[in-house]
């Protein structure tokens, strides 16, 4: 094992797009392990849009990651040394809410060792059983509360959230329509996820595709994306329909204010019940949720994508495949190799 220890810090807060020379690779030395204390190697590092929000200072769910500071992110990591009796060489943890780092050492209270699925591989973690399989799960169940013979709308459709609510949709006897940036993405919704349309909203009219797939109008909005497209979807939503608000993506590189919604009257017209909600407002709930979702995945009712890149020091370069919208599915770096 190295004696040196590789981490992403915060040099300087982004302006618009993450730019080379707003994270710098530091080494440090790895320090010896207190009792309690695991030492893991990051297999898997998460990327999420958040992880954007996290590097500006502005008043947010969390605080900003400090100048100088690691940055903030989760992961799965293999245990390569335990001063804890719960955990030994080669166990698989979830690394939590943690930091860009090649060698995290983590409190071995609370941490959670993840189970070994018949058929299921490690990267389902990273997708339907892990954070963003639950963002899906809880944002569409909870607050979408979705009834069968309603329409579902998704925006981001064929992202790691996106992908698995229109599929859940599915599950729950519900239209699932998704918008998506590429024909690719829009081919795999229809004819692997399940969907029952797929809308291009790089070469499509949104709102005259809106009309097409969604006749009856829409019952439950999953936003990811805000601007013009969720101004199109407000537009056409149901009375008593539901508004999860996951994301707003289109927005977060933006340097100069954003506009509200111009349709936002449309919300009290219909009655619609708008709710933001972060994941970790689920925390308690988890392990309801990863339940399920492994039930379905078992089952194969779920399919997923990983998008993996691989290599710590691309993890800064490879977040804008979420802004660019290259991405299938959920955006991984491979920092080392998977377990066997």
């Amino acid at each position: 094992m190295s004696e040196m220890n590789q981490t992403w810090v915060l040099r300087q807060r982004p302006v618009g797009d993450i730019k080379e020379g707003d994270l710098d690779l530091v080494e440090t030395p790895l320090e010896p392990l207190k009792d309690g204390e695991v030492r893991a190697k990051t297999v898997y590092l998460s990327l999420d849009p958040t992880n954007r929000i996290w590097m500006s200072d502005v008043d947010a769910y969390l605080p900003p990651v400090g100048i100088g500071d690691a940055m903030r992110g989760g992961g799965l990591a293999v245990v390569v040394e335990s001063k804890h009796d719960g955990f030994q060489q080669g166990d698989v943890v979830n690394t939590g809410l943690g930091t860009w780092t090649m060698y995290p050492t983590l409190q071995g209270e609370g941490l959670a060792k993840l189970p070994i699925l018949p058929g299921v591989p490690l990267t389902a973690y990273m997708g339907p059983l892990g954070a963003t399989g639950m963002t899906a799960y809880f944002g569409l169940m909870d607050i979408g509360k979705p009834q069968a013979g309603e329409t579902v709308v998704v925006s981001a459709a064929a992202g790691a959230v996106g992908s698995m609510v229109g599929q859940i949709a599915k599950i729950q006897g519900c239209r699932a329509v998704g918008i998506a940036g590429s024909d690719d993405k829009c081919k795999w919704l229809t004819e692997t996820a399940g969907f029952d349309a797929a809308i291009n909203y790089k070469t499509e009219d949104v709102g005259a595709a809106l009309d097409k797939h969604c006749p009856d109008g829409i019952d439950v909005n999953f936003e990811n994306v805000g601007g013009q497209i969720m101004d199109e979807v407000i537009a056409r939503l149901n009375d008593f329909s539901r508004m999860p608000l996951c994301g707003l993506i289109s927005t977060y590189n933006a340097t100069d204010p954003v506009p509200g919604p111009y349709n936002f009257s449309n919300l009290l017209m219909r009655r619609t019940l708008m709710k933001g909600f972060i994941v970790i407002d689920y925390f308690p709930r988890f392990p309801e949720g990863i339940q399920q979702m492994a039930q379905w995945l078992m089952e194969g009712k779920l399919k997923f994508e990983t998008d993996v890149v691989k290599g710590f020091e691309n993890a800064p370069s490879s977040l804008s495949r979420l802004f660019e919208g290259k991405n299938l599915g959920k955006l991984v770096v491979e920092c080392s190799p998977p377990p066997a």
